[in-house]
């Protein structure tokens, strides 16, 4: 896919107020640590994740994507009535209808003239809503839009923990499958997009190439649970060895469709799982990893907020600058990859 309209305002993003560490998730476990005779300090040495942070309990996925929403309108200086379209892309949503967009949309006060929907696709669901919108923005049918995303992980992690703890059949190897689970955070995050004809903002979405390999769609799959509430059940060594390798066939196809070559690229914002699978995905990608611009050891793995979050702080602290080149390389359960081209 090549964009030629298609221009991006700054992301903005919004930080939950609550701050957990791996040490205190371990600290709960203790009993079940205990019993299966697990080291502690596994989650982070496995994971590399330091911390991650959760919303006050009653916050919604529309509260966060609304705020980081709000947040984006004002750095872009776009005023809520310019946006044509608003999509919510989340894992999380607020309820199974209305569309969690809806929500969104009256809190932003955004015109009745103005498409509203949710797009979910894992943690592909945020760069997936770029591209639609871009879609639109390419075939003249909207002048600007915002892409939302609010992460809720407060739910998953505490009914994760209230499983492990009340099930004596949990054994050392099936403990595996819910780990995971304990490398989500909760954030949000949102960026507007424009026609380039109308307003150029010098920052350009190039375009991008995507790939799907559903055959592995059984690697990691979470719902409800009739019992328990919400739990996920990951396969992480084989989601991470196959998700890396659609990823190398979506590199490809990115890198000949752009035109891009390794070397003129600047930064990379990937979605962010854990420090093994950016170490393998770099490796196997032979790209060099001291242009990967991390947020995980503090954030965590923030669903489909986290490669837009990514990029959103690195332009915060001044590493992403005008006339630099930067790829987003999502890749999703499913499994599903998509990789962009930003040139800022």
């Amino acid at each position: 896919m090549r964009y030629r309209r298609v221009c991006l305002y700054p992301p903005a993003y919004e930080a939950p107020p609550h701050v957990v560490t791996s040490e205190m998730l371990e600290q709960q476990l203790a009993p079940l640590y205990q019993r299966l005779k697990l080291p502690e300090g596994r989650l982070e040495l496995m994971s590399g994740i330091r911390q991650r942070r959760f919303w006050d309990r009653d916050t919604k996925p529309s509260d966060g994507a609304a705020i980081a929403g709000r947040k984006a309108l004002a750095l872009a200086g776009v005023d809520p009535g310019e946006i044509g379209c608003l999509i919510f892309t989340s894992v999380s949503r607020d309820m199974l209808e209305p569309a969690t967009a809806s929500f969104v949309h009256h809190q932003l006060g955004l015109p009745e003239k103005c498409y509203v929907f949710d797009l979910s696709n894992a943690c592909l669901g945020f760069l997936n809503g770029m591209t639609m919108l871009a879609n639109m923005i390419e075939l003249g049918q909207v002048k600007k839009g915002l892409v939302v995303a609010g992460e809720t992980a407060e739910n998953l992690v505490e009914t994760t923990i209230q499983h492990l703890l009340t099930d004596a059949s949990v054994t050392r190897k099936s403990v595996k499958s819910s780990f995971a689970s304990f490398t989500i955070g909760s954030g949000a995050v949102a960026v507007v997009l424009g026609d380039r004809e109308v307003h150029d903002t010098g920052h350009l979405l190039s375009g991008g190439a995507v790939r799907a390999n559903s055959s592995h769609n059984n690697l990691c799959q979470g719902g409800h649970s009739s019992n328990e509430g919400i739990l996920m059940a990951t396969d992480s060594a084989e989601l991470m060895k196959r998700g890396v390798e659609t990823a190398f066939l979506t590199w490809r196809d990115f890198q000949a469709e752009l035109a891009w070559a390794d070397e003129g690229i600047d930064h990379f914002f990937c979605h962010q799982v854990g420090r093994a699978h950016a170490q393998l995905l770099f490796e196997t990608l032979q790209l060099d990893s001291e242009k990967n611009f991390e947020t995980l050891p503090f954030w965590g793995n923030v669903g489909s907020v986290s490669a837009p979050l990514t990029m959103a702080v690195a332009l915060e602290q001044q590493v992403l600058r005008a006339g630099q080149k930067a790829a987003l390389l999502g890749i999703g359960s499913g499994i599903n990859c998509l990789m962009l081209g930003v040139e800022w």
